[in-house]
């Protein structure tokens, strides 16, 4: 049976057109005129039967047909585009893996172990993008996502399942330049140090001096940085102490580039996350990484 699709050179113009809201832009992009690019939403308005642009002032802009459409289309294009670059490198014999993931745990802890899962799939491409935050997996083209929360955040995260990996456990790190002879000191000597802060996570200074029941009464001052990686970056280069998982800066440990400001480790509420979403076709790849991931996560954490 013959497909209800428009032909694809007018979906790619009316993607551009409607990233733009221009044909004139549209048409540089493309390398065409802005009469063809015109022509090309026309024929895609006609096969619709619905506009898809009003004309104003200055040009044209989405109608509310038009911007649900667009959102829809460029997320199928950019999957053709993704499965195209799959197919021209010979990579469509193993399959590939979609992941999200949050970045600090994706560059720190996942990268390094993924030679081995090449090891044991080799014809298998695993692509990753950074995600910090919830999604509808029905919007997105991942297979799963790895991700760090709190029991209750995952249980909230509608239509998924979630496999937990590892607990999170941090603990106070800092360049040894800020430290007395470089040696760990006292909670309440942490307290008088400047506090770096994580953005995502503004109690965690403060959880922590509750747990060694130290009085801080500037747990939530000091600079405030998205990711972990910058955290340990700005660590690193003595502009304080940062909360953070051992885990994700065991090199810089290793390196002395950090050490242990307080071995006054505390439990976090977060955790570590496979989430993929809640259907019964799991593809037996996705099942193959989510084995060998959670054998990884033990490993790691013995």
């Amino acid at each position: 049976m013959r497909r209800k699709i428009p032909p694809l050179q007018t979906l790619v113009c009316f993607d551009a057109a409607a990233r733009h809201e221009s044909y004139t832009r549209a048409a540089q992009e493309l390398t065409l005129t802005q009469s063809a690019v015109s022509r090309q939403i026309g024929t895609l308005e006609a096969f619709l039967g619905v506009a898809l642009f009003r004309r104003t002032r200055h040009g044209v802009a989405l109608t509310a047909s038009g911007a649900a459409y667009a959102r829809q289309i460029t997320k199928r294009l950019e999957a053709m585009e993704r499965d195209t670059l799959d197919a021209m490198a010979h990579q469509g014999e193993g399959g590939s893996l979609s992941l999200a993931a949050v970045p600090t745990f994706a560059t720190r802890w996942l990268m390094p172990r993924l030679k081995g899962f090449a090891a044991l799939q080799p014809d298998v491409v695993v692509h990753i993008e950074t995600r910090t935050r919830p999604f509808l997996f029905a919007d997105a083209e991942f297979d799963a996502a790895l991700y760090a929360g709190t029991p209750a955040q995952v249980e909230n995260w509608a239509g998924t399942r979630a496999l937990m990996l590892m607990h999170e456990d941090v603990v106070p790190v800092c360049s040894p330049s800020l430290l007395p002879r470089g040696k760990a000191v006292a909670p309440a000597a942490i307290a008088q140090m400047p506090l770096l802060q994580q953005s995502t996570r503004p109690d965690g200074w403060r959880q922590w001096f509750d747990a060694q029941q130290v009085d801080a009464p500037n747990a939530r001052g000091g600079p405030r940085y998205e990711l972990f990686s910058i955290l340990a970056a700005a660590a690193s280069h003595g502009l304080g102490v940062a909360l953070m998982p051992t885990m994700l800066v065991a090199d810089e440990l290793a390196r002395g580039e950090l050490v242990v400001a307080c071995a006054r480790p505390l439990s976090g509420e977060r955790n570590y996350y496979l989430v993929t979403p809640e259907r019964a076709d799991q593809r037996p790849l996705l099942k193959f990484f989510s084995d060998w991931l959670l054998a990884e996560a033990q490993r790691s954490a013995a």
